[in-house]
């Protein structure tokens, strides 16, 4: 059967969940290409505030990594932009130039930030909140500037500005209104809200009315209506946003306020739909995600031809992610003549509860400093209950009078638990009846309860309990299962393996009882490195099980083509690399060629088919710029040519580089060795870092100088380089053996502790021990590009390109 061709605008999170669910409904019926403006896979856009924050990193808001797309057959184009889209021939057209037909087109595209048309808007320094890029920049700016405003006192520009103090900047925020969140929030509490954010540090400017931000070719301050003016370095912009409309719009597809879709979310165009904020329903746009969910299942049904109900719009609620901050609302905020209204108001508590009811039907909700009745009150206004023989008190709290709301056993099964993605108590239940789920993990795995903004978890872990009853182990059910395949740990999955002698991926997953006889994109790699760290040389690489970059042995980049990187041992060259390098960058039209940050030289936007001939044509070993390994050691010139420096770094970076190249670690791995405490090698942000003082070298561990900083731990100071070699030897093998499958060793170093890692390298048996079986480890490793590429497709097409017989002797 010939596949119909799919074709999706926009990597966002609604619109990869509608094709999540046409991959349940109708696994085999489309021929799927979607293209993402952004560099990325699929994220939780929903927890950019807590990359902000510094309370995730981008790794752990991945929704659906690359090998996902790759596994589903899904041909993804990040950093691609749709440009136009000729409906009467079905075809897209891309800002490369790349033209690809359609017999179905979802328009995903999401929405943009409202920037302030005001003069200065256009300066350096001015952003808004939309998306990873805007996250980084404003960590980045952070590093140079302490002074910022952020103009909007809403849900965004209270998430950025917690941000942007936990950053270490000065922060106010500039509110138009008189009260914080007037659009989910009464007088009353936005007054609390007010209060508590001070309390954090805070500053709030209300009822301003920027007009210009000051500056040159940066911001240096703004301007407001009534004259006055303050300082600023950056300027964040989080009054709202727009949906992104601009390709529709030009190419004849009916827009208003957003791409005008009906209930089963069709546009005016024959076979294009539209999902997500740049859609406009019964002429309204929604910006949150549980609303887009829910058009992401009608979608879905509607685009495989099943019949669905159709989408008929949503009542939303609002909660805010910030620190100390604990707040909901839903539906109406105000009283009018026509609703009558409960309230609780402790000030001195800080707690703050409204109910606005008309016709004994509750039609609003606003929850300051105790929320635990929301879920109950929410279903009570999106299910329209009669309350009329309901007590104020049994409306604010549970039955059993505790106030907590949260009474598993007098929930019915249509209440919705996970308001994002509309998962309910009921579907929360059979899954645990069905599949025999026993932890908070598995349950996200199987239904999706708590996989975007996470609130919902400690309620999810309530209903295990109660579903369970005398098998509910509550300390079982919060452990971070391997993924949603497993009930079991990453140590518990280790240990089964050492104990039953198990040696493939396959025998792992049959034996410990697989939920998904295949695995997935999250532990299949993991298995693999568990398997090849526990048999040291008897494992053989299952190179099918390594992540897209792995397999390829270059970074995918986001229009599609990859880098290649050699290894330069310290960041040491020669002439003949240099002179071999450029000669591959010219025969192959390398279209950029670049001194990266790990003093290496990087061959950008290398096509795929090119792969395996510049890699031979280089002969020289790769600099692992993709992989869950060493990735560089930095060095400064040392105290061979500067004159501040005390120690050979140059000797010993190259020492420490030669020795763990190709290593394979749960996460990358950088090293950095300077000469002397000026640090120039940056050695204080790396996973090791060595640090020439007068005598001797002192050794930090788990610094990251990533988008989660974070500065390393003294760790040691020895005398001498082989004791520097003994401490990596040791060190990287304790992480190798403990940390979890893609954990940073700055996450690992935390989780274990700095002093218990010192306790276990002060053992001088102990780090014997773990020095032979890194050694023995070391001992399997050789030049892989080859034999993986030989094992990919691309190879096949480089032999049939250039005439050559597989397998002949010639090659």
């Amino acid at each position: 059967m010939n596949k119909k061709k799919l074709v999706m605008i926009g990597n966002g999170m609604a619109g990869v969940r509608t094709i999540e669910e046409i991959l349940k409904i109708a696994p085999d019926q489309f021929e799927i290409t979607i293209f993402g403006k952004e560099p990325y896979p699929n994220y939780n856009r929903i927890k950019l505030s807590n990359i902000l924050q510094g309370d995730t990193n981008f790794d752990e808001i991945i929704i659906n990594p690359l090998d996902w797309y790759e596994e589903n057959k899904i041909q993804l184009f990040t950093g691609e932009a749709v440009t136009k889209i000729d409906s009467s021939a079905k075809r897209v057209i891309t800002d490369k130039g790349r033209e690809v037909e359609y017999d179905e087109l979802i328009m995903a595209t999401g929405s943009n930030s409202f920037i302030l048309p005001i003069p200065g808007a256009d300066k350096q320094g001015v952003t808004g909140f939309r998306d990873l890029n805007d996250c980084e920049m404003m960590i980045k700016s952070a590093k140079e500037y302490k002074k910022a405003v952020v103009i909007g006192g809403g849900l965004l520009g209270l998430e950025a500005a917690r941000g942007l103090l936990n950053l270490g900047m000065e922060v106010d925020v500039v509110h138009l209104m008189p009260h914080l969140m007037e659009r989910q929030l009464d007088p009353a509490a936005s007054a609390l809200l007010k209060k508590e954010l001070e309390s954090q540090g805070m500053n709030f400017l209300m009822e301003k009315q920027t007009v210009e931000i000051l500056g040159d070719e940066r911001a240096t301050g703004l301007r407001f209506k009534d004259g006055s003016e303050i300082d600023a370095d950056l300027v964040v912009m989080a009054i709202g946003i727009k949906p992104n409309v601009a390709v529709a719009k030009d190419s004849g597809i009916y827009v208003n306020r957003g791409i005008v879709v009906n209930d089963y979310l069709e546009t005016q165009t024959a076979n294009v739909y539209a999902v997500g904020e740049c859609a406009e329903h019964r002429e309204i746009v929604y910006g949150l995600v549980a609303p887009l969910y829910e058009q992401s299942k009608v979608l879905a049904s509607r685009i495989c031809g099943k019949e669905t109900a159709p989408y008929e719009g949503s009542v939303t609620g609002t909660q805010l992610k910030v620190a100390g901050v604990d707040l909901y609302s839903a539906g109406e905020i105000f009283e009018d003549e026509t609703t009558q209204a409960i309230k609780v108001h402790n000030e001195f508590d800080g707690v703050y509860k409204k109910i606005l009811i008309r016709d004994n039907r509750v039609v609003g909700v606003v929850l300051y400093g105790d929320t635990q009745d929301s879920t109950k009150l929410f279903r009570m206004l999106t299910k329209k209950e009669d309350v009329s023989g309901m007590t104020s008190i049994s409306l604010l709290q549970s039955q059993d009078g505790s106030a907590t709301g949260d009474d598993v056993a007098s929930m019915p099964d249509d209440e919705l638990v996970c308001g994002c993605n509309g998962v309910t108590k009921g579907t929360i239940v059979e899954a645990i009846r069905t599949q025999g789920l026993t932890t908070v993990d598995q349950v996200g795995g199987c239904t999706n309860a708590g996989r975007s903004c996470g609130r919902c978890k400690p309620m999810i872990g309530k209903i295990l309990a109660h579903t369970l009853g005398d098998q509910f182990d509550a300390a079982a059910a919060q452990k971070t299962t391997l993924c949603g395949c497993t009930t079991l740990s990453r140590d518990e999955v280790v240990a089964e393996i050492k104990e039953k002698g198990l040696t493939s991926i396959k025998e792992v997953m049959n034996v410990l009882g697989w939920k998904n006889e295949e695995g997935c994109t999250k532990c299949r790699p993991a298995l693999n490195y568990f398997l090849g760290m526990i048999y040291m040389d008897e494992y053989k690489d299952d190179r099918d099980s390594r992540l897209v970059n792995e397999k390829m042995h270059a970074n995918i980049q986001k229009d599609g083509t990859f880098t290649v990187v050699p290894r330069m041992y310290g960041g040491v060259t020669n002439a003949k690399d240099l002179i071999k390098i450029g000669e591959v960058a010219e025969k192959y039209n390398v279209p950029l060629v670049k001194l990266t940050g790990g003093q290496r030289i990087g061959l950008f936007g290398v096509k795929k088919e090119d792969l395996p001939a510049i890699w031979e044509e280089l002969d020289m070993p790769s600099g692992y710029a993709y992989g869950k390994t060493l990735r560089t050691v930095k060095t400064c010139v040392g105290a061979q040519f500067c004159r501040y420096g005390t120690q050979d770094s140059m000797a010993l970076g190259i020492k420490l580089e030669k020795k763990f190249e190709r290593l394979d670690t749960p996460h990358k791995v950088k090293m950095g060795v300077s000469a002397c405490p000026r640090n120039c090698s940056e050695a204080g942000i790396k996973d090791f870092g060595v640090v020439g003082i007068d005598g001797g070298w002192e050794i930090y561990v788990g610094g990251n100088g990533g988008v989660d900083l974070r500065a390393g731990d003294l760790l040691i100071t020895v005398k001498t380089q082989e004791e520097v070699m003994e401490i990596a030897g040791a060190y990287l093998q304790y992480y190798r053996e403990t940390a979890t499958y893609l954990e940073r060793t700055s996450k690992w170093l935390e989780r274990v502790g700095l002093e218990h890692v010192k306790q276990v390298l002060a053992d001088e048996q102990m780090r014997k021990e773990l020095n032979e079986r890194m050694d023995k480890t070391l001992k399997k490793y050789s030049e892989p590009w080859k034999e993986a590429i030989e094992n990919e497709e691309i190879l096949s097409k480089y032999y049939e390109k250039h005439d050559i017989l597989v397998g002949s002797d010639s090659k």
